[in-house]
């Protein structure tokens, strides 16, 4: 997640007290877009006591997973991480006694899933850049949106690069899209990451 995305990090109390299972995402997109997600596939995450928690970048899971993890609370865990944050993900999970050696794989069936790049991405690449800019121009961001890719250090990349890069220019920017995006999904084109991971938790849950 990028700077602007990252508010908590350490764990919270909110929402913990009747939790049974504890998701830890990077950020607040990351949050906003599973609850999104939850609420369009008619879950109530937290009467199913699921609390997702932002933990201010992958750099801090290891005190998420000391909080919330067999050897602090005992509760369920699960999570979603970027691609590059995943060493990080790993390293905490064999530290926190879940495993050695863990392998992608392995950690998937732990409830910790990896999204190629992150998770705009993986959005942006389900709905297409075509429905994207139509989402820019229904939210008056579409002008702001041309004007950023003709920035020289927007040159040679693909549109999707840069649609990526700028749901991040602007603070809040992140986080209003990761709602707005996962809206206008398709809930039969869930990107596999946050779809295996909603699967996951309510199922534990």
């Amino acid at each position: 997640m990028a700077a602007e995305d990252e508010q908590a990090t350490e764990p919270a109390e909110a929402g913990i007290a009747t939790a049974r299972t504890v998701v830890l995402v990077e950020g607040v997109s990351d949050q906003l877009a599973v609850e999104t997600l939850a609420l369009r596939r008619g879950r109530d995450l937290a009467a199913e006591g699921i609390s997702i928690q932002p933990m201010g970048g992958a750099t801090n899971v290891r005190a998420f997973l000391e909080t919330y993890g067999p050897h602090g609370r005992g509760l369920a865990l699960a999570g979603l991480c970027d691609e590059g944050e995943a060493p990080f993900f790993q390293r905490a999970l064999e530290r926190a006694g879940l495993g050695t050696d863990l392998t992608r794989e392995r950690m998937e069936s732990l409830g910790f899933f990896v999204c190629v790049r992150d998770l705009e991405d993986e959005l942006i690449r389900a709905l297409g850049v075509a429905a994207v800019e139509e989402i820019l121009d229904g939210q008056r961001d579409l002008v702001s949106f041309r004007t950023f890719q003709k920035q020289p250090d927007q040159r040679g990349k693909s549109d999707q690069a840069r649609l990526r890069r700028f749901t991040g220019t602007r603070g809040g920017r992140k986080q209003h899209y990761a709602s707005v995006l996962v809206d206008a999904l398709d809930l039969a084109r869930v990107p596999e990451p946050l779809d295996r991971l909603l699967a996951y938790v309510c199922q534990a849950g």
